[in-house]
C-alpha cells in the first residue's frame, strides 16, 4: 500500500517507520530540521520492540508533490489538524483513508470538517512516543499505573478472549478440513 504520513515526530515516525519496514511505500510530510534530517540521514527508531532504521526515507514539506495514497496518518499536535486536513485535500480521492492518531477527541471532526466524512476514519494509538532528535522516535515502556499501561493490560486482557476459537469455529474446523484442499485451522474458517 501507499501511505503518507503527515509528521514525523514520535507518533509519525514510528508507525510510519514500521509501515516501511514491512515494505510499505511510504512518504513522510516533514518540515525544518525533521525534513532535512529525513531526507540526508534516514528515520531512525529506538523501540522497546526492536530498534530499526528506514534509509534512504521518502520525504517533502508538500502533500500535493505526493500524489493519490492509499491511506494518510495525521500525526501533527492536535492544534495543527485543520491545516493538516487543508493541505491533504489536493491529495484525498474517494479511495482514500484518511486516520488521525493524536491526543484530542475532536480530531477525526476537524477533518471531516475540511474533507467530508467519507475519507476519515476514527483513529486511536497507546505509545509512548517521542521526539530523541530530528527523524528520531524513541519509544518508551508505559509506566506502571498510568492510564496507558492499565489500558494495555485491559486489550491484552480482551485480545486473549477474542482469538479464542468459539464454538461454531471449533465445530466447523473438521468440516473445513474435510472439504477443502488448503490447510485450514479453527481461526481462518
Amino acid at each position: 500500500m501507499r501511505f503518507m504520513v503527515v509528521g514525523a515526530g514520535g507518533v509519525g515516525a514510528y508507525f510510519g517507520g514500521r509501515l516501511a519496514e514491512a515494505g510499505h511505500d511510504v512518504t513522510f510530510i516533514a518540515r525544518g530540521a525533521t525534513l532535512e534530517a529525513l531526507r540526508s540521514q534516514g528515520l531512525r527508531v529506538d523501540s522497546i520492540d526492536g530498534d530499526f532504521r528506514i534509509s534512504p526515507a521518502q520525504a517533502a514539506n508538500d502533500p500535493a508533490t505526493v500524489g493519490a495514497v492509499d491511506a494518510v496518518l495525521v500525526c501533527v499536535k492536535a492544534w495543527q489538524v485543520p491545516d493538516a486536513a487543508r493541505a491533504l485535500r489536493p491529495i484525498v480521492t474517494p479511495d482514500t483513508a484518511v486516520v488521525p492518531l493524536q491526543n484530542g477527541i475532536d480530531a477525526p471532526q476537524r477533518l471531516i470538517d475540511v474533507l467530508g466524512r467519507e475519507p476519515v476514519l476514527g483513529g486511536l494509538c497507546g505509545v509512548h512516543a517521542a521526539d530523541a532528535s530530528p527523524a528520531t522516535s524513541s519509544m518508551m515502556p508505559p509506566s506502571p499505573g498510568s492510564a496507558s499501561a492499565s489500558s494495555m493490560v485491559r486489550a491484552a486482557r480482551a485480545s486473549s478472549v477474542c482469538s479464542r476459537p468459539s464454538a461454531r469455529q471449533r465445530a466447523s474446523a473438521p468440516m473445513c478440513r474435510r472439504t477443502s484442499s488448503r490447510q485450514c485451522g479453527p481461526s481462518s474458517c
